[in-house]
């Protein structure tokens, strides 16, 4: 797909088809009626025979309008005319973009990006447009012997802008966007990807791409490293599988050189079958979605790499699959994590803070400014927080709400539940420092708990995606969050960090 941005009339506009907007009841957006005026009142008199009504997700696609370039003019509903909210400006761009790729409009100009969003500017409206765009084209159909094919598909897109002198940040708002969306794909394409394909080394294989593609660094740990390094959690819930477990680094480093960097840490559970602790078997082939924090690190860092952020960023990705097997961890059993703690094994099932604990010892030794994991980790989470928000909890209250702050600017929202010191009390073991469970109460909150042990060392905070990493039912797929709002923590990060200095040329 290409992009641009324009300032210009609309009526002027040579392309396959012009988008713009018509408020309920018949009322015209301020480009419409240039288009209007243009054609001797052509779009009125439409709207006056009742053709459309302006109802918010339809649509009208004229042809031959006279008096303007366009070969077609495609009016978008916008329902009342208001000041519009962040999910109904989103709505309308996703609307034309669908009706533009089924018409065959293949080369399309929006004026959508006029309208008055509540306290947003044209940079987050061209930022929000790209990511809608593609993600209302995403298609998930590698896998498929004969693939659905658009006649001529949207190949070109132009969004439109009021004044010339807002050109400039349009431009830079758009790098961003399709920045993020890139990222977002590259999630949703290894969450879609099946357990057979998607394994801990193929996750690893991707990494190495991701690197030689964006000039990142990359280290790979295999089994004995991790055993050289102590990380016993990590390596009872590999234990079952045949599939070699992997554990992963990516460095980006835009900042300046020895700045503490940003640390994400992503959970790779590539297929968790509970373990011994066996799930029950419908709808078990969504747990291909348990490693979407290791796809949402890996989405993160190509972003930041495509925007060239100045700043440091460290992914990690613990990696294996949970399986059942002669070997496999026991409920009972008592392992030795990376730190020193022990923790006893209630239940199998309950495996991505094992891994994730030994990876965010193991990050100690980056010194970080601040280190954020993301996991899809309880099904707590979902019945608490259903499938809008993403379960936030930390160690500073700072950081929090950076992530908070962030997520409302993507529109990929996140919600604050408390970490207090009274939950801990669940995890109390007989036998070892702490269980790795804390009973049904609270589930979310005492799973972070379990991590809050091992992050003592620097400012942490946990993303519980489980409800908003994919979707289920006739539309099942990955979603790609949280990438939109990591990237853009990233990016407000980027802004305070410290700038490298250029060398002066000597002459």
């Amino acid at each position: 797909m290409e992009f641009s941005i324009k300032s210009g009339s609309p009526e002027k506009q040579r392309s396959a088809c012009v988008v713009v907007g018509v408020f309920e009841p018949r009322k015209l957006s301020a480009a419409a009626e240039v288009i209007d005026n243009a054609a001797h009142q052509f779009l009125s008199d439409i709207l006056r025979r009742g053709d459309m009504e302006g109802k918010s997700g339809s649509c009208l696609l004229l042809h031959g309008v006279p008096g303007v370039e366009a070969d077609r003019i495609l009016l978008v509903g916008l329902g009342k005319e208001r000041e519009f909210r962040e999910k109904e400006y989103r709505t309308a761009v996703a609307t034309a973009v669908r009706q533009l790729n089924e018409t065959g409009g293949f080369d399309g100009t929006l004026y959508l990006t006029e309208l008055a969003v509540k306290k947003r500017d044209v940079a987050w409206k061209i930022r929000q447009a790209a990511l809608v765009v593609q993600e209302t084209l995403y298609r998930f159909d590698r896998l498929k012997s004969k693939k659905e094919e658009v006649r001529r598909p949207l190949r070109k897109l132009t969004f439109c802008v009021t004044r010339r002198n807002e050109l400039a940040t349009a431009e830079n708002a758009l790098a961003e966007g399709l920045a993020i969306a890139a990222g977002m794909d590259l999630a949703k394409d290894l969450g879609n990807l099946p357990g057979n394909i998607c394994t801990p080394s193929y996750l690893a294989d991707q990494a190495r791409q991701l690197a030689k593609s964006h000039a990142l660094g990359v280290d790979i740990l295999d089994r004995a490293d991790m055993e050289k390094l102590g990380m016993h959690t990590l390596l009872s819930v590999a234990r079952g599988s045949h599939e070699p477990p992997r554990f992963i680094v990516l460095r980006h480093s835009g900042g300046v050189s020895g700045a503490k960097p940003v640390v994400l840490v992503g959970k790779g559970i590539t297929f968790d079958s509970g373990g011994i602790s066996l799930k029950p078997g419908a709808e078990m082939d969504e747990m291909k979605y348990d490693m979407c924090g290791a796809a949402s690190v890996l989405g993160t860092l190509k972003a930041a790499a495509m925007m060239k952020l100045p700043l440091n960023v460290v992914g990690v990705i613990p990696s294996t699959e949970n399986m059942p097997g002669g070997a496999a961890t026991k409920p009972g059993d008592v392992i030795t994590s990376m730190s020193g703690q022990t923790v006893e094994i209630l239940n199998t099932d309950a495996e991505g803070r094992l891994i994730l604990c030994d990876a965010l010892t193991y990050v100690e030794r980056f010194d970080p400014e601040c280190v954020v994991d993301i996991a899809t980790l309880t099904g707590a989470c979902v019945i608490a927080l259903g499938h809008v928000a993403t379960g936030l909890l930390a160690n500073n209250d700072g950081l929090a709400r950076e992530l908070l702050d962030a997520g409302q600017d993507a529109y990929d929202r996140a919600w604050q539940m408390p970490l207090w010191d009274d939950y801990q009390e669940q995890l109390k073991s007989n036998f070892a420092d702490m269980a790795n469970i804390g009973g049904r109460p609270a589930g979310t909150i005492t799973a972070a708990c379990f991590l809050a042990r091992f992050t003592d060392k620097y400012h942490w905070a946990h993303l519980d995606i489980a409800g908003t990493a994919w979707r289920s039912g006739k539309d099942k797929g990955a979603t790609g969050r949280p990438v939109p709002l990591l990237s853009h923590f990233l990016m407000d990060r980027a802004k305070s960090a410290p700038k490298p200095v250029a060398k002066r040329k000597r002459g």
